[in-house]
This record gives structure tokens, C-alpha cells and sequence, in this order.
């Protein structure tokens, strides 16, 4: 069933612009992926819509979808900087290594991963792409070895 809104003239197909307070409610507590979407690219970029979708977001009654929405818009206003040691970290996190046994992979030093994880420096996009490399093949082996056992 699509969303629906109650007591305001908009509808879900208007601009958000036009939702309003209960409108930005009322998506957040009963849409859809496609309503949570057209909310998020709406209110990234415009900074009065932002301020009512806080209003919204700090009474609406579904935590876990706040959070999602959240972590959406959080990811759409984030630099490509940000982006790339965001990518980094979970890479990393995922190889299961120590930064020591990462350096060592990577043909590097302990400090130098350590600098790359902080945001002190940006690493190129090669060492983005090794480290993506290196957890893909070491998560792997452990899911075919984990499928061969099913």
C-alpha cells in the first residue's frame, strides 16, 4: 500500500518542499524505500528542509528507520574524501589483519597505515583498491569454506 498522508493537502507524489512537518512524519514513520529516497535527496541539499526534517525525525516513532535515514544522508554529504577513508576503514576491518601485518602487505610501514586510517593522510587510489583486494581475498576462502560444509 503506497504512503498516504493524513490532514495536509500534499501528497506523497508533490514536492517535498510541500510535505511539510507532518508530510516528512508521516514518510518517515509509514513509507517505503522509494519515499525515504525522494526525502533524503531532498533535504541533503537544501539547509530549511534539513531544520524540518530534525523536527520530524526527533518525534517519529520508528527509531531503526531514523537511523537508516540517517546513515543515508550522512553518506550523501560526505566528501569523496570522507567517502574514500570511510572505504578504507571498512576495508581494513575487514582483512582481519593488524595494521603491523597490513603494512607489511601493503609494502609500507605501521605509522603510514595508521596515518591513512586516522584522515591524517589520503592515500592514493591504489592503496584504496589493495586493501579492498586484500579483505576480498581473505573473507573468500572462509564463505567457500563455509558454503562447502552446507
Amino acid at each position: 500500500m503506497p504512503l498516504r498522508f493524513r490532514n495536509i493537502d500534499a501528497t506523497p507524489d508533490d514536492p517535498v518542499e510541500a510535505w511539510g512537518f507532518e508530510g516528512m512524519l508521516a514518510a518517515i514513520d509509514r513509507g517505503y524505500a522509494a519515499d525515504w529516497r525522494k526525502l533524503i535527496e531532498a533535504v541533503a541539499d537544501d539547509p530549511a528542509l534539513r531544520a524540518i526534517y530534525n523536527d520530524a525525525r526527533e518525534v517519529a516513532e520508528s527509531e531503526a528507520t531514523v537511523a537508516l535515514l540517517d546513515a543515508a544522508l550522512a553518506s550523501r554529504t560526505r566528501s569523496s574524501e570522507e567517502e574514500a577513508r570511510e572505504r578504507l576503514r571498512a576495508a581494513f576491518r575487514a582483512t582481519r589483519l593488524t595494521q603491523a601485518q597490513l603494512a607489511a602487505r601493503l609494502a609500507t610501514s605501521r605509522p603510514r597505515v595508521t596515518s591513512y586510517l586516522s584522515g591524517a593522510v589520503t592515500p592514493s587510489m591504489d592503496v584504496l583498491v589493495a586493501v579492498e583486494g586484500i579483505a576480498r581475498e581473505r573473507t573468500t576462502p572462509s564463505l567457500v569454506a563455509h558454503l562447502e560444509l552446507v
